[in-house]
């Protein structure tokens, strides 16, 4: 067990002592780097995710021999691990320094956060099943891992349920992107919008004796919920859900 951790440890680009191609004078291809090469790899995972990545895909996307590349990675997991850190970065985080005293509520940052990590997780589909797979310590995540932690320690929960409070909204927030991703993804590779596959499902489903009742009575609790869109219900689903977390924690402030 121990050597198995070992090797799945040092298959992170970003612990200390990792080697690293390229350099002055080593004879590295000209016109590549790192950001590049990484810009090239989250473009072609969303054009045609995991499943379609390879080294080879991308030596040809960049114009160049797939051993260029491996002067500045030494593994495809590499590449994407540096493609998971580079999405990371584009979360919108509060101010680092801002300080514990800052005007915006604990309640408005942690909305924000969720909104940005959903966002995120529907964006680039790929994403979540490599936040399981990877440590995730790049610089980026650990930016959002901070930024989550400073403000749930706001929020007055003790000490040793922050990481249940982080847990509850996070965790949450990670499954449904990554449902609402997959449903967009399905959608764009049938040709149809997500209301006409929606329409499309519902229809089908109820034709199934077995799914009549169980879809009919989903019907009736999307009708009370209201929205005239797939997108509209999903809003209204996830502020709802939402709020349900932000009161939870509040109730358990509140009983000290």
């Amino acid at each position: 067990m121990v050597r198995a951790a070992e090797r799945a440890g040092r298959t992170s680009v970003w612990l200390e002592g990792k080697p690293r191609r390229g350099g002055r004078g080593s004879g590295q291809p000209s016109g590549l780097d790192r950001e590049r090469i990484t810009e090239a790899t989250v473009r072609l995972l969303d054009g045609e995710g995991l499943a379609g990545f390879s080294m080879r895909r991308l030596a040809a996307e960049l114009n160049v021999t797939a051993m260029s590349v491996y002067w500045y990675v030494d593994t495809k997991d590499d590449l994407l691990e540096l493609a998971l850190d580079a999405a990371f970065g584009e979360l919108a985080l509060p101010d680092p320094d801002a300080g514990p005293d800052a005007d915006e509520d604990w309640r408005d940052q942690l909305r924000t956060l969720a909104r940005e990590y959903r966002t995120l997780l529907v964006r680039h589909p790929w994403l979540s099943p490599l936040a399981g797979t990877f440590l995730n310590i790049g610089p980026n995540s650990l930016s959002f891992s901070r930024a989550v932690q400073q403000v749930v320690r706001r929020t007055g929960l003790p000490v040793h349920g922050l990481t249940g409070a982080i847990s509850a909204v996070f965790q949450f927030v990670y499954g449904y992107g990554t449902v609402e991703g997959h449903f967009i993804a399905r959608c764009a590779a049938a040709g149809m919008t997500q209301d006409e596959y929606f329409r499309y499902a519902m229809s089908a489903a109820t034709r199934a004796p077995e799914a009549a009742e169980v879809v009919q009575e989903s019907a009736e609790l999307m009708a009370a919920r209201g929205g005239d869109t797939v997108q509209d219900m999903r809003e209204r689903d996830f502020a709802f859900a939402l709020e349900l977390l932000l009161a939870g924690i509040e109730a358990m402030v509140a009983r000290g």
